[in-house]
Order: structure tokens, then C-alpha cells, then sequence
């Protein structure tokens, strides 16, 4: 069998892909807007020694196959590949169409951009400060020019909320950091905690458009230089603060509202209930929590995959717990939750503006970190578009209060955050 064949196979025979191989064989569907392109043997070796969806990872992110065309395209026609479980059979057949047991040796490295526990980075305790500081940098410190790029003038990296199907991205990065400000209820004069902050965004939106005293702390030292820089050139110095610090850190407490968009992902489920206890013990009575998060679809996937795509090359010691989870360990640790709400849909645009973005600025971005983790960014987000849009993920964000002594929440009879239209938002 051709090897443009071999690759058609595993791709799906009803994928409309078009394969082009080295040794100069073609198949697929001749004059799709997509083209695989594999480059050279190593990209054999890659898909022989690691079947599926990791095998042809590694081959892309390291140059040994080229996909041109819009990636998210792409991973939507083969979305067969990121299902694919072989058997001991199915492998040996795969195995022999490649070339047999001399494609299984020498083996090839993964490329320098994938996080080998140990090995690369991450080392110690699952979780530990330390290896949670390594991991949060692996993700964010790649480069802010690289990310400016990316998301856009918002610099915000959490889903954003999308007042209307035309809205912009801009426009609802800005909805989403209001939504959550509102839903806090937060009024000039109070104090608003933010746990992974990122560039501080949430921060400087909650001083300059409600008067808000607002501090932002994250574990990535480019985010906190970035962020503070970004509250001084706004002249917000007196109201906002972004700090490079792990959260359980933060000495202060008494706080009116805590918001955290995007950190639970990355404390892993055995330090939740320590994580929710400590937000809890910053608020006062009454004081709110927004927890915004991705989540599993349910308790019946495994909280992380320490062999997949997302894992390896994204967010090393990323772990998702399913919203039913979330909620019931809020109640336990004392929050009454009183909002859930599923923003799927949201994080899918979101996605898709972000994946613009880099196409936009391919050959800055590429320059910039190297077209490595280009790559990784390319198929990452393009990946996660798709599974936002097929519910393999999800985004939730839930709201919760800490009661007051008499069990007084400090809420409305009904919901108000939503009362504001759309128009009147400050974007």
C-alpha cells in the first residue's frame, strides 16, 4: 500500500483530505481545501512508534508533516484520528503497511516542546508549589509579544462571553470580564481578589469601571510584569495591583469578592477542597465568588490525560472535574451557590478568534517562538475549537456566597447582572 494511503486510512476513508507523501504517492480527495503533506520518513516513525493522534502530533509539531489549509479544517474532517484506539491487531497491521519493525527503531525524540515529567521541567510532587510554578510557566511565559498576537488587545486568555453572534472579540472579552463584575455585584470602594489573574485584565476592568480595589496575582512572572506595566500606563496604579505570586500566598483577607477565571484547571482535584476553603477564608460575609472554569462533560472521563496532545504540550498537570463536582464542593465548603451557567457555545467563538489572530500573524508569531510552538499553538486551539463545538469540553462558571451568621446572602430575590444591555456595556 502507498504511503498517502496508509495515512488516508487512518485518517478516516470518508475524510475530504488530500495526501501527498514523499515517496511521491497521492490519495485522498484531489483539490481539497486541505492537504497533508508527509515530508519525510521521521514522520513514519513518529506515527509507528506512537499510533494515533500523539504519533501525528509529534510529526506536525516537528516539521515531518505539513497541513495546509485552515487547521481547524483540517482536525474537523479527520476527527476520526483523535478517537483512535488500536488494537494489539490493529497495530501490527498498521505497523507492517509502514514498513514493518525496522520504523520501531532507532527511536525518534519527541520535539523539544513536549513536557516530559522528570525529564523536561517538571519534576517532584504533583502540585507542589514548585512544580505548579514550572508548569504555569512552561504555558504562559512563552513570550507576551507572542500572546498580544494571539488574543488580541484584551490580552485576556479565559473564554469570552459573546453579547451577540456579531460582537467581536474585543468586544466580548470586555462583556465577560463585566458579566463577572456584575454577577459579584462589585461597587465602588469594595475589594476584589483575582486568583490567576493573567495580564491582569479583570483587574484593571474592575478599578476603572466600578472603582473597584483590585488585586490580581499569578505564577507567571512575564504575566505580573506585563499586567502591573499595563495598570500604570492606565493610571490605575492607586486602585489596581497584579503580583507574581501563588494565590495561597495572598496575606490579605476581608475581601468583598473573589473572582478566579481560568485557575481551577490547574490545582488539581486531591487540592480543590484546600482551594475552595481557602477563597472561602478571604471573603467576608456575604462576599461572592465567581469560579470560572473548563470542565469535563461528566464524572465518567478521567480528570486528566497524561498522555494526550493537551497535556504533553499545553497545560503539563492540567487536570478537569465535571460541574456537578464543582458545586457539590462548593456547598461542602461552606459557599451557598446560588448561579451555574454553561458557556460551551462562548469558548468556541472564542477559539476561532483566537486561531484568526495566529493566522494572522503566522510569520511574526513563528519568528517570534519559533515555528515549533507555533505548531503547538496552531493545532491546540484549533483542536479545542472542535471539542468545544462536539461537547467534549466545557466552560462553566458558577457563583457562590458566604453566608452571613443569621444565613443572610446579601443577594436579589432574582438574578440582575443581566439587566444591563448589551449597549451599555463598556467595551
Amino acid at each position: 500500500m502507498a504511503l498517502a494511503e496508509v495515512f488516508e486510512r487512518i485518517a478516516g476513508p470518508d475524510a475530504p483530505v488530500e495526501f501527498l507523501a514523499y515517496d511521491g504517492s497521492r490519495a485522498g480527495t484531489e483539490g481539497s481545501p486541505v492537504r497533508i503533506t508527509i515530508k519525510s520518513p521521521a514522520a513514519v516513525r513518529y506515527l509507528a512508534q506512537a499510533p494515533g493522534a500523539m504519533g501525528l502530533a509529534r510529526a506536525y509539531v516537528s516539521g515531518h508533516i505539513d497541513v495546509d489549509g485552515d487547521m481547524y479544517a483540517a482536525l474537523s474532517r479527520m476527527a476520526s484520528v483523535q478517537r483512535l484506539d488500536l488494537g494489539v491487531a490493529e497495530r501490527i497491521a498498521l505497523l507492517r503497511q509502514l514498513g514493518g519493525v525496522r520504523v520501531l527503531l532507532p527511536r525518534v525524540p519527541p520535539p523539544p516542546q513536549e513536557v516530559r515529567v522528570r525529564r523536561r521541567s517538571l519534576s517532584g510532587r504533583r502540585h507542589s508549589r514548585g512544580r505548579d510554578a514550572s508548569a504555569i510557566s512552561h504555558h504562559y511565559d512563552v513570550s507576551n509579544t507572542f500572546y498580544a498576537w494571539v488574543l488580541g488587545p484584551s490580552m485576556a486568555y479565559t473564554c469570552a462571553c459573546y453579547p451577540a453572534e456579531d460582537a467581536t472579540l474585543e468586544e466580548a472579552q470586555a462583556y465577560k470580564h463585566d458579566l463577572v463584575a456584575r454577577k459579584l455585584a462589585l461597587r465602588p470602594g469594595m475589594r476584589l481578589l483575582d486568583v490567576g489573574c493573567g495580564w491582569g485584565g479583570m483587574v484593571r476592568h474592575a478599578a476603572r469601571e466600578y472603582g473597584v480595589k483590585a488585586l490580581g496575582v499569578t505564577l507567571s512572572e512575564q504575566q505580573a510584569l506585563w499586567g502591573q506595566r499595563a495598570i500604570e500606563e492606565a493610571g490605575l496604579s492607586g486602585l489596581a495591583e497584579v503580583r507574581h505570586l501563588d494565590y495561597r500566598d495572598v496575606a490579605e483577607t476581608g475581601f468583598d469578592a473573589v473572582s478566579s477565571i481560568g485557575l481551577t484547571e490547574h490545582i488539581g482535584k486531591a487540592q480543590l477542597p484546600g482551594y475552595f476553603s481557602f477563597l472561602y477564608g478571604k471573603l467576608k460575609p456575604e462576599g461572592r465568588l465567581l469560579n470560572h472554569c473548563i470542565t469535563r462533560t461528566d464524572d465518567k472521563e478521567p480528570a486528566r490525560r497524561p498522555d494526550g496532545f493537551i497535556y504533553r504540550y499545553v497545560f503539563p498537570d492540567g487536570e478537569l472535574e465535571a460541574p456537578g463536582f464543582l458545586v457539590s464542593l462548593m456547598h461542602d465548603t461552606g459557599f451557598e451557590v446560588r448561579h451555574e451557567e454553561n458557556l460551551r457555545g462562548h469558548y468556541a467563538k472564542t477559539l476561532a478568534g483566537w486561531c484568526a489572530n495566529l493566522d494572522e500573524h503566522w510569520d511574526e508569531a513563528v519568528a517570534e517562538v519559533g515555528e515549533g510552538t507555533a505548531r503547538v499553538w496552531r493545532l491546540y486551539m484549533a483542536g479545542s475549537r472542535l471539542g468545544f463545538e462536539r461537547n467534549q469540553i466545557q466552560l462553566h462558571q458558577i457563583l457562590g456566597v458566604r453566608l452571613g451568621e443569621t444565613g443572610s446572602s446579601g443577594m436579589p430575590l432574582r438574578p440582575d447582572w443581566d439587566v444591563v444591555p448589551a449597549s451599555e456595556v463598556p467595551f
